[in-house]
């Protein structure tokens, strides 16, 4: 379908690995923004944080994919600290501005 035409496919449909790699066109960029937990009971907690693509099954079709979890997440943070020191930059200049 649509999703094995796209050169860039980003998935937010929080459903975990609901995308799987057959639904990849080769060669395409892959953003994950998921973040969804699936039963893993080995694991102490009995979960596992995944995204809403198959990552195993699309990083062997992808050129590039974004893990889930430590893909998205540190460009979200790095990104809202960008903006939150550019507004306290800007507030700052009009406020010295406005007492002169």
């Amino acid at each position: 379908g649509t999703c094995r035409e796209a050169n860039v496919l980003i998935a937010a449909i929080g459903q975990p690995e609901l995308v799987k790699g057959d639904w990849i066109k080769p060669g395409a960029v892959v953003i994950d923004v998921g973040v969804n937990f699936k039963p893993a009971p080995e694991r102490k907690s009995g979960k596992k944080m995944c995204g809403d693509v198959d990552y195993e099954a699309a990083s062997k079709v992808a050129s590039m994919i974004t893990p889930v979890p430590g893909g998205v997440g540190p460009m979200t943070v790095a990104m809202l600290m960008r903006n939150t020191i550019t507004q306290a930059a800007r507030r700052a200049a009009f406020t010295i501005g406005y007492r002169d």
